[in-house]
């Protein structure tokens, strides 16, 4: 039997190349070997975003994009975090029974809180909402970078404390950490972010896409200077697309010094270009049917509350709330 696999992406703009490397590349494999639930995290962006059009322009183009980068609804369960609304009535359950101390200690709203967000108790509750979304789907493995990682053991924390003192109700969910996925570099050399400005978007026009390649920060050596593919952000990112042989190839003209950044970053911007073409395509056809992107989404969560509400009935039996 399929292991069940759980993700969420938050509708937080416009996804760069980063984001199909960094998740949605994986998801789209998960689909084919496991029983995947992917959701679009719209209640845990409300922490942050409280403009109500940008909240419900973002969902749709979230879902959208997704839908054109691969993601099938045949083959997964895909929905809108706040269509599906026993994920709610659960945070607040799990809520009753979570220590204090444990949200105290979550890395992630220390991290927010030094970058100058401002803080709401929606945003120090983030990992029991995120509990909610992976125990009531009784999800089995939850694919997280580093960062996410206490996320998930303080979810498999609360889990292990509600079956020990209501009864086995919960699946205790495990990590997989990505550790094998390519950190993408930006524009600057950064990791690739839209907080840092230095994306290279997938669905945008294409003299955008190509400025932003052209306007990769490389070192002052001329076209014949050999130059190190290792140290190189062009050659970090035309790594992404290229087979092994292709970025043989393409190492040995910098060692070379056969050919100049100019002409690297029109090798990387060809890659981009096919590769992500039929995707744009998909996505200028979707988005000329937004009735049917919302029928695939209104589809999901009705396939998805089959299961949230078992879990939650049996939530309600067992802490009695359910007279």
């Amino acid at each position: 039997m399929k292991k069940k696999v759980l993700s969420g992406i938050q509708p937080s703009g416009k996804l760069h190349i980063g984001n199909y490397f960094g998740m949605i590349k994986r998801m789209v494999e998960y689909q084919e070997s496991s029983d995947l639930f992917l959701f679009i995290a719209n209640l845990h962006s409300l922490t942050t975003l409280q403009d109500k059009d940008r909240m419900k322009t973002m969902t749709l183009e979230a879902a959208t994009d997704l839908l054109a980068l691969g993601i099938d609804p045949c083959k997964c369960h895909f929905w809108v975090q706040s269509d599906v609304p026993e994920v709610a009535e659960l945070t607040w359950i799990l809520s009753c029974i979570t220590p204090m101390g444990l949200m105290e200690r979550a890395h992630s709203f220390k991290d927010k809180i030094a970058k100058g967000i401002k803080p709401n108790l929606g945003l120090f509750c983030y990992p029991a909402l995120m509990t909610a979304d992976i125990l009531i789907n009784q999800s089995e493995v939850i694919p997280v970078g580093k960062d996410q990682k206490q996320h998930v053991e303080m979810a498999r924390d609360i889990a292990i404390k509600f079956n020990n003192q209501f009864g086995d109700v919960f699946t205790i969910p495990e990590p997989d950490i990505l550790e094998d996925v390519a950190v993408v570099p930006g524009t600057d050399g950064q990791k690739m972010s839209k907080s840092y400005g230095n994306t290279i978007p997938i669905f945008d026009e294409p003299s955008v896409i190509k400025k932003a390649v052209m306007g990769i920060v490389t070192d002052s050596k001329g076209v014949d200077a050999p130059k190190a593919p290792e140290k190189c952000h062009v050659f970090a990112l035309y790594k992404l697309f290229a087979t092994a042989e292709e970025r043989t190839s393409m190492a040995g003209e910098y060692r070379k010094g056969k050919i100049g950044y100019g002409d690297a970053k029109k090798a990387l911007l060809e890659r981009i270009q096919n590769t992500f073409e039929p995707f744009q395509k998909k996505r200028a056809e979707l988005t000329a049917r937004p009735k049917e992107v919302e029928r695939i989404l209104e589809e999901g969560a009705e396939k998805v509350r089959k299961i949230t509400l078992k879990t939650l009935e049996q939530v309600r039996t067992a802490t009695g709330l359910r007279y």
